[in-house]
């Protein structure tokens, strides 16, 4: 066997405890609990030897349910040492989900934290399949072994060999956050992992021994591997948009984090509080946000926080495929922001190198081949699909979701349907229109929520709008909803309802638009607090019209 075919995520990990043993690789600034790399490095080595002891090694699914900590980096690396498959589900998604996706997972093992141990009981998830269990930060009263008792080992600073895993085998199940339906495990291989640190070294020129404020923790696993300084906030990690802004100003000036991980809601709030303190970020050089287009308001606001030479990046990409492309705020703030406004889409940047980028007819049927005569001329919006080696393969027990979503290439590799509309420029940028499954079908033809709300948020007085579609798609009529920066009474809401009928006036795509509706807040994502659920805001708009 090729020693090419042979990878593990947990690798890197070892290697930057062999070069910079005494950096710290984690800090949490509340606990006042650091742990360099050797630190981390061995106690994932005690940890995966006594998971070995109690029989989860390679291949055994092992659902991982516990918060941003120390002891949540040391298991996922431990995990992934024993060859284990760690199975990551967002905790914000609800009981029931919970429970549905750890039915679908069919782990063997079960990790977590006494709350976790408890709904597992009393809500029978992973009845079925879980025959081995862990508690983290309590006894054996939750039924299990004491992770306290699991790390127990006489590994110490012996060489420990991680399991010889292969590039294509499975290290981990990602659940997607069930924006636009429930929420599906997407299949990491090792090698999934490997290209995604690669890419991001290679996008954004990280260098080890950088400070990293992650504010999502799947993002803050990839810090040490990247070989930075994972600087983990105090929040609640389940709704970034209500975040303290201290407990990210504070901790980033005084560790000095070069790197910063955000969604667009937690930037938004974070640079008002900084604008209104006079507030800077000297040491960033920079922003990575994700999870929705971040508007170019947020991206000059922010961007002034910073020093002149750094930059914010927005990486495009789902949990099935990521990075695929990047633009940065320079760009956005000096020409494609203005196009946004225009109705044009959000300008997501060019591909990452290895990722090949094409668009297609939009269609509700799987593609059982792919063909190079599917794909679409420049500037046509059509549904994005992606390919490389950084693109998820399958779902996990879904084969109908994947082959609605999974188009086979006869080379063997295999595409990725997005689910998101958008076109491709003349010079490869590649442009981002909405969910598929958020186009609103007209008499007159479809119209596709980022251009059209594009147009209506360059208000001053406009937080942020979403596009409905009401009636039997082909004959649907559109309805702007609307959330302001500030609450308006009904003469307030009514002048900005005639100024954003004369702004949409201006363009084709927006004139048709005659309905709008004021929302108080809309119904949001839980895992960014950036997507907007259209649907939610369907059925409301419904009774109101």
């Amino acid at each position: 066997m090729p020693h090419s075919d042979i990878v593990n995520i947990s690798r890197p990990l070892s290697e930057m405890a062999r070069l910079q043993p005494d950096t710290p690789a984690i800090i949490f600034p509340q606990k006042g609990c650091t742990l360099t790399f050797r630190e981390l490095d061995q106690e994932s080595n005690r940890i995966a030897v006594g998971l070995g002891r109690l029989g989860i090694g390679r291949g055994m699914k092992t659902a991982l349910l516990v918060p941003p900590s120390p002891e949540l980096f040391s298991l996922t690396f431990a995990l992934f040492k024993a060859g284990a498959v760690p199975v990551f589900i967002d905790p914000g998604i609800g009981a029931r989900n919970m429970k549905g996706c750890l039915a679908e997972a069919e782990p063997e093992a079960f990790i977590g934290i006494p709350k976790a141990h408890l709904a597992r009981r009393l809500l029978g998830w992973g009845r079925r399949s879980i025959r081995l269990t862990v508690v983290v930060g309590g006894g054996s009263f939750w039924g299990g072994a004491p992770l306290s008792e699991v790390r127990r080992s006489e590994v110490g600073d012996l060489p420990f060999a991680p399991a010889d895993t292969l590039r294509n085998e499975t290290a981990a199940i990602l659940f997607t956050s069930g924006s636009t339906g429930p929420p599906k495990g997407a299949v990491y291989s090792h090698g999934t992992f490997a290209a995604q640190v690669d890419a991001l070294r290679e996008m954004y020129d990280i260098r080890p021994g950088e400070i990293d404020l992650p504010t999502f923790p799947l993002f803050a696993l990839f810090a040490p591997a990247l070989g930075m300084t994972a600087l983990i906030p105090q929040m609640d990690f389940t709704r970034p948009g209500t975040v303290d802004p201290r407990q990210i100003l504070g901790p980033a000036e005084t560790y000095s984090a070069t790197t910063m991980f955000g969604s667009p809601a937690l930037l938004n709030r974070v640079s008002r509080f900084a604008e209104q303190n006079r507030i800077r970020l000297s040491t960033v050089k920079r922003v990575i946000s994700a999870g929705a287009p971040v508007p170019a308001s947020v991206l000059e606001r922010f961007a002034a926080l910073l020093p002149e030479d750094a930059e914010i990046f927005t990486p495009y990409g789902a949990t099935e495929a990521l990075p695929v492309s990047s633009i940065g705020s320079r760009e956005v703030l000096g020409e494609t922001g203005a196009m946004t406004g225009e109705g044009r889409g959000v300008c997501v940047g060019r591909p990452v190198r290895g990722i090949s980028v094409a668009i297609i007819p939009i269609s509700e049927s799987p593609v059982e081949i792919w063909n190079d005569e599917l794909m679409l001329p420049t500037w046509e919006v059509g549904e994005i699909t992606v390919r490389g080696p950084q693109v998820s393969s399958a779902y996990l027990n879904r084969p109908e979701a994947t082959r609605l979503a999974k188009i086979p290439d006869p080379s063997g590799s295999v595409w990725h349907r997005m689910g998101d509309v958008g076109y491709l420029d003349n010079s490869g940028r590649l442009w981002f229109c909405g969910r598929k499954a958020h186009r609103v079908v007209t008499a007159r033809g479809p119209l596709y929520t980022i251009p059209v709300e594009g147009v209506f948020n360059t208000h001053p007085k406009v937080f942020r709008t979403a596009l409905v579609g009401l009636g039997t798609p082909g004959n649907q009529q559109p309805v702007l909803c609307v959330e302001l920066e500030q609450k308006r009474d009904k003469a307030g809401q009514e002048q900005i309802r005639r100024e954003l009928l004369e702004i949409g006036s201006a363009y084709p795509h927006t004139k048709q638009i005659h309905v709008i509706l004021f929302h108080p807040a809309f119904p949001v994502d839980i895992r960014h607090n950036a997507k907007i659920f259209r649907e939610k805001l369907s059925l409301w708009a419904k009774d109101k019209v």
